[in-house]
């Protein structure tokens, strides 16, 4: 009897897992499309492929990657940022660039990589600005505001990346476009990757929705000034 009653325990404890695990399952398929949706719904008319239609803008914010990868081979992400920014630059649909990214330590500057890569393609130095702090996306996008002024600007990454980086403009009331670099190749992309941006919007949703937050570093305010900006 005893020996029945242990295993119709187990039973109803696998059952109790099996409800509590299918019920977690359910809320992360459901957050992960509720994410998707609403990045999908920020970038609607704003992701812009072309440098002949994109809209001009004074600024364009040019969202942070490290230069390598982490096997010291050069990161297609950052060429293709690069590539695009300086496009856009040389046709005269920005006229400055705020390149934001991890400085968080002396051996890790993405920022400074940046415009020295832009800086070699033509870019002159009195046309870029660089923000130290753009920790993560959201970091880069409200410090464009909040720290260097910006209400509006043209958003420079890849094409992936762009919708989280308007939802996260749109909650905060800025007036931002994308410019979509061209994705890198299939054959460097992988599962992981379209995993790893589908749970960066899920964060990004808590993030935006639930926990408020803010840049790590808010201030202080360094505002750019748009009258001084030659084309």
């Amino acid at each position: 009897m005893k020996a029945r009653e242990f295993l119709c325990r187990i039973k109803q404890n696998w059952f109790r897992l099996a409800a509590v695990l299918a019920g977690g399952a359910t809320t992360v398929i459901a957050l992960v499309l509720w994410a998707d949706q609403r990045c999908e719904q920020a970038a609607h008319g704003r992701v812009f492929r072309s440098v002949d239609t994109v809209p001009a803008r004074e600024v364009g914010l040019v969202l942070g990657t490290s230069k390598e990868t982490r096997h010291g081979t050069p990161n297609l992400h950052f060429n293709q940022r690069i590539a695009a920014a300086v496009a856009l630059y040389r046709a005269g649909k920005v006229h400055h660039l705020l390149v934001s990214g991890d400085n968080h330590i002396a051996t890790y500057d993405e920022p400074t990589d940046m415009r020295n890569a832009l800086a070699a393609a033509g870019v002159p130095a009195n046309a870029i600005t660089c923000d130290y702090a753009g920790f993560r996306t959201l970091d880069s996008v409200v410090r464009a505001r909040e720290v260097f002024g910006l209400s509006q600007c043209t958003i420079i990454s890849e094409e992936f990346h762009c919708p989280r980086a308007l939802w996260i403009a749109q909650r905060h009331g800025m007036d931002a476009i994308a410019f979509a670099a061209p994705d890198v190749s299939l054959k460097s992309w992988s599962l992981r990757a379209d995993v790893r941006e589908q749970l960066a919007r899920v964060r990004c949703g808590v993030d935006l929705y639930v926990l408020h937050r803010g840049p790590k570093f808010p201030g202080p305010r360094e505002p750019i000034l748009i009258s001084s900006i030659q084309p």
